[in-house]
């Protein structure tokens, strides 16, 4: 078997950390202090997930770099894309600092943010919360499709590999799905408050491992050298 390289040392073992001590929290029933403490809002699950965020925007920034140099406008673009969508998810996760640095909330997101923060992940439009639609099970089905699907279909399906890569998709390992699938039963199983915030933590980490060394690293290369 392929030893993980120093990086996925580093992530997948925050990750197993993580869900064991979930299990352990869950298991001895200390649901409250899961709830107050491990998983707690601005607590060190919610930050580690917006700092690991925080790394994957830089990683895909300097992918996007590495493509401009070499010409590889449409990558560039899209790599770039990438990049800012996962610098806003690293924003959103701490509401953009509102709480560090202690602003008021305008008067639009008191009046549609049903947390009262600045951020679009809590917006209510109409009688709909987008953290339990857009953000919620519409985005899990995305990143579900991603993680499991992509993996086990891009190398089986020339469809999906040209697609793929014309997109300049990092894609990710049998590893990532392995770990993603894994997860995804567990916080299913388990019944504790707040445990999605393990959920997005755990997607962080997969997510920097994926942008550090994707499965198509030879691919990007082409992509950039184009």
């Amino acid at each position: 078997m392929k030893r993980l390289n120093a990086a996925d040392q580093l992530l997948f073992g925050l990750a197993y950390a993580s869900l064991l001590f979930t299990l352990l929290y869950y298991l001895t029933g200390f649901v409250q202090q899961f709830h107050d403490g491990f998983a707690q809002e601005d607590g060190p699950i919610e930050w580690s997930t917006s700092i690991f965020l925080f790394f994957s925007s830089l990683i895909l920034v300097r992918h996007s770099i590495a493509q401009a140099r070499n010409g590889a406008w449409v990558a560039t673009l899209l790599v770039a894309f990438y990049a800012l969508l996962f610098f806003f998810a690293a924003g959103e996760e701490i509401s953009w600092g509102q709480r560090v640095f202690g602003w008021e909330t305008t008067e639009f997101f008191a009046e549609n943010n049903y947390q009262n923060e600045t951020n679009l992940h809590n917006l209510v439009v109409g009688e709909q919360q987008l953290a339990k639609t857009l953000f919620g099970s519409v985005l899990t089905t995305v990143l579900l499709l991603y993680l499991v699907v992509l993996p086990l279909m891009y190398n089986r399906f020339n469809w999906v590999k040209s697609f793929a890569d014309a997109l300049a998709i990092p894609v990710p390992g049998l590893r990532h799905a392995a770990l993603a699938f894994g997860a995804s039963v567990f916080i299913g199983v388990v019944d504790l408050p707040r445990k999605w915030e393990v959920y997005e933590f755990i997607f962080s980490l997969i997510a920097l491992s994926i942008f550090i060394a994707p499965s198509n690293a030879k691919r990007f290369d082409s992509l950039v050298s184009e």
